[in-house]
């Protein structure tokens, strides 16, 4: 594995890392990574609700999850660098303090605002999980690494996909502010065990940090992705929308006109721009975007009214847990994958995760008429993630300097996000215009998750394509 570290302050080991289990610190910052990736999934169940829960419009109450998207994409990119500067284990401390407080605001109180507050303060703990991926390539022995950052990553796809049942009983069975209690007492819980168990990296970059970037990316990001899952709300050719991917598109490009002039930059793009890192960057992205096809459409296939020819009419819970294998799928996988990388190298899994995600949504198409298939479609959907995500820490740790992993992380984390972001979009369109009449309301129709789980198919095979693009290494 390349590794660089002439730019860095490398100390040696402290006793306290050599004290800690490899068992210990892979099962601590794996909990961090699910319990950060629920707050994703942490208010689904009461959706439908938020407007009046919120007394405001529904477009308004949107703006409760679209807040956890765009600070989870601002802080990721950020958290690594700091996290690279002045310390991991400190950084991921300070989002999950971020978690802890914005979760208490949401208990609080039954108003938009502080809402908005409170779950953009969740997302910004998004950054923690690529934190805990450099943290195991500092502290771990080497034969554990690619197992233990294999965990890790997957542990973005499991939170979300056990967050939906786990959600849903609270929220079915006590006051929806009860869900934001439990999220505080599990960031609580989390911060302990990284206080006590997970030692301070010795690796560090020092160097003054690029304010100017910082803010240059979030506007960039915030204007992209407001543009992207707001689209369909305010209309994809409307003033705004074009304004805003305008903007986004110059913010770009004065962004990185910046950064080049920079000594120690946000992101390094002459290190993103190595082929390496690009072709898997831009993987991630049709990675998170086949994802998400599976998040959006099966629970509302599995929820769907029988009179729609097509669904199943199960509760929230229900649904949710008939999804929750998905997450131990992944969890499981993920190990498989980094052996099937050390053995063959991680290009190849990469393209094997994708290819497999690429069976399931066909699964999906062919097989709609029960339960079970849809389950099955499912797990195969999630075991394709889980082989996919698990590959690409590799993958870039193997192509960027020890000094910079945290940065790298989080910058490939992003991508992932702007998968999901766009998928979103994607699916809510087409959805949204695919329908039919049952009674006063209009569900989405049998060809519009047809043409859903297409797309996603599409995400795959485009994965696979770029996958392909990635240079061979000899460890490949």
């Amino acid at each position: 594995m390349f590794v660089s570290v002439t730019t860095a302050d490398v100390s040696p080991a402290t006793p306290e890392t050599r004290r800690i289990a490899p068992v210990v610190l892979i099962a601590v910052l794996s909990t961090v990574g699910v319990v950060v990736s629920l707050m994703q999934t942490l208010v689904i169940p009461i959706i439908p609700s938020l407007p009046t829960l919120l007394n405001t419009s529904a477009a308004n109450a949107s703006w409760v999850i679209t807040a956890t998207l765009l600070a989870g994409a601002v802080s990721t990119p950020i958290s690594g660098k700091l996290g690279d500067m002045f310390g991991k284990r400190l950084v991921l401390v300070v989002n999950l303090g971020f978690m802890i407080v914005g979760s208490v605001v949401c208990a609080s109180f039954s108003s938009l605002l502080p809402e908005i507050v409170g779950r953009s303060l969740q997302g910004a703990a998004v950054g923690a999980i690529p934190l805990g991926i450099s943290i195991m390539r500092d502290e771990l022995p080497p034969a554990k690494v690619g197992s233990a950052m294999a965990v890790m990553s997957a542990t973005l796809g499991v939170g979300g996909a056990i967050g939906l049942p786990f959600a849903a009983l609270i929220a079915q069975n006590a006051d929806w502010h009860m869900l934001f209690w439990v999220a505080a007492g599990l960031g609580v819980v989390c911060a302990v065990l990284v206080f006590v168990f997970v030692p301070e990296s010795p690796v560090r970059t020092p160097a003054k940090f690029d304010f100017g970037g910082a803010v240059g990316l979030s506007i960039a990001l915030l204007t992209l992705l407001v543009a992207i899952t707001k689209g369909a709300d305010w209309g994809w050719a409307s003033a705004s929308i074009i304004g805003l991917f305008a903007a986004s598109l110059v913010s770009f490009l004065a962004w990185g006109f910046y950064e080049l002039r920079q000594g120690a930059p946000l992101v390094d793009l002459r290190v993103s721009a190595r082929p390496r890192v690009l072709f898997t960057n831009m993987a991630s992205i049709a990675v998170g975007f086949a994802l998400y096809g599976m998040s959006l459409t099966f629970p509302q296939l599995l929820m769907a009214p029988e009179e729609t020819g097509y669904g199943f009419g199960l509760s929230m819970v229900v649904a949710g847990l008939a999804m929750a294998p998905t997450g131990l799928v992944m969890m499981l996988l993920s190990p498989v994958s980094a052996r099937l990388s050390a053995a063959k190298g991680p290009k190849l899994t990469l393209a094997l995760g994708s290819a497999v995600i690429g069976i399931g949504y066909l699964c999906a198409v062919l097989m709609m008429d029960s339960v079970w298939q849809i389950m099955l479609a499912s797990v195969i959907v999630a075991g394709g993630v889980g082989l996919a995500y698990a590959a690409m820490p590799a993958l870039i740790m193997g192509a960027v300097p020890i000094t910079e992993t945290a940065a790298a992380n989080g910058l490939n984390s992003l991508m992932r996000s702007i998968g999901t972001s766009t998928s979103a979009a994607v699916m809510g369109v087409v959805l949204a215009h695919m329908t039919m009449q049952l009674g006063p309301h209009v569900l989405p129709s049998r060809e519009g998750f047809h043409t859903a789980f297409f797309i996603a198919m599409a995400g795959a095979v485009a994965a696979i394509a770029l996958t392909a693009c990635i240079p061979m290494r000899k460890a490949d």
